[in-house]
């Protein structure tokens, strides 16, 4: 290991999975890290060892915590949405026979938990129990979806814009936010002041809410794949550059601002973002196969390890912002204890 590697070694348990790793999330929890993989397994580490669960008969496009404490929900191309337990255990909660079911979020709540999958133009909703809720239709492929924090919207992105539901509403009619392109993602503001999207053309594009402005970021080198708020909104932390960057969402927004960036690499692109729930601080991994974490009020770096084992594909905190999880497109993974002292 180079000495870039010193937090993993000291901090880290590592397993090689034999398959690539597709995406990566804690259960709510934060008990238990899951992997997901190209070839239709979860690998669940609990800081003390790894088991396998074979979940899909093809590759797991999508993985979310699950609305209760200790479950996951993944979504595979073999069109099944399934919840998964820590246990072993798989349940089908949807199937689309041969669509993709390609993106997953979850709202938990201790009364009204709400669980959405996509599968092509839908967002289908159900209920924290996996009865159906209803689906909604979208104009063109849905390639992204974020609940706000309340569960009382859901946000998706699309072709030429993105789309915003009250998921309590019965109206088949969305808000619409127009911007001519093909967007990839989405996320909300936490605060609901904002929802942004990344887009094919290197760039994001946001709309303040609820006036609706335009909001333009551009300048990357490459595609944004990942991006995030930071626990008190003030900063939307991205990837796809060779270094975090990071637009300010206070002070009337980013627009005629700078952005700030930490973490500057020797060439490398920021592949995935992961947001501390805690503090304002992100872990950032990048196509060399690197990761920091990065303290944006102090400005500091912290290596967490070296390039040399694919490109970083999976990237999550859990609840408390104890523990870290990586894994990478060659199915390298790991679980990082930042609890520990000295």
């Amino acid at each position: 290991m180079s000495d870039f590697d010193a937090l993993l070694k000291a901090r880290g348990i590592t397993e090689t999975l034999g398959a690539n790793i597709t995406t990566g999330v804690f259960n709510r929890a934060g008990s238990h890290a899951a992997f997901a993989l190209g070839d239709g397994s979860l690998r669940l580490a609990d800081g003390k060892g790894w088991s396998r669960i074979n979940a899909h008969e093809g590759a797991i496009l999508a993985l979310a915590p699950d609305c209760s404490v200790s479950g996951f929900l993944s979504g595979g191309d073999d069109g099944k949405f399934q919840r998964v337990g820590v246990d072993g255990s798989v349940i089908e909660i949807a199937g689309f026979g041969m669509k993709w079911v390609d993106n997953i979020a979850s709202f938990a709540h201790p009364k009204s938990g709400l669980l959405a999958c996509t599968v092509g133009k839908f967002v289908h909703l159900f209920n924290a129990d996996g009865s159906k809720s209803r689906s909604l239709a979208h104009p063109s492929t849905v390639s992204g979806i974020a609940f706000d924090a309340k569960g009382k919207r859901i946000a998706a992105s699309h072709y030429n814009g993105a789309s915003l539901w009250f998921t309590a509403s019965t109206s088949e009619t969305p808000r619409f936010f127009e911007w001519k392109g093909s967007h990839l993602g989405i996320a909300i503001h936490p605060l609901g002041e904002a929802i942004v999207t990344s887009m094919q053309e290197n760039a994001l594009h946001g709309w303040t809410l609820p006036d609706g402005k335009h909001m333009r970021m551009s300048g990357y080198p490459s595609k944004t794949e990942s991006f995030g708020f930071t626990k008190s909104g003030k900063w939307l932390a991205t990837g796809g550059a060779d270094a975090i960057v990071l637009w300010p969402f206070f002070g009337g927004g980013p627009m005629g601002k700078p952005a700030v960036e930490l973490g500057m690499s020797d060439g490398a692109f920021i592949k995935r973002i992961a947001c501390h729930p805690e503090f304002e601080v992100v872990a950032a991994g990048f196509d060399d196969g690197s990761v920091i974490v990065a303290d944006i009020m102090k400005e500091k770096i912290l290596p967490v390890c070296g390039p040399g084992r694919g490109a970083i594909t999976a990237l999550a905190w859990n609840a408390s912002g104890s523990h870290l999880a990586l894994g990478t497109e060659s199915g390298f993974a790991a679980l990082v204890d930042f609890s520990k002292q000295g």
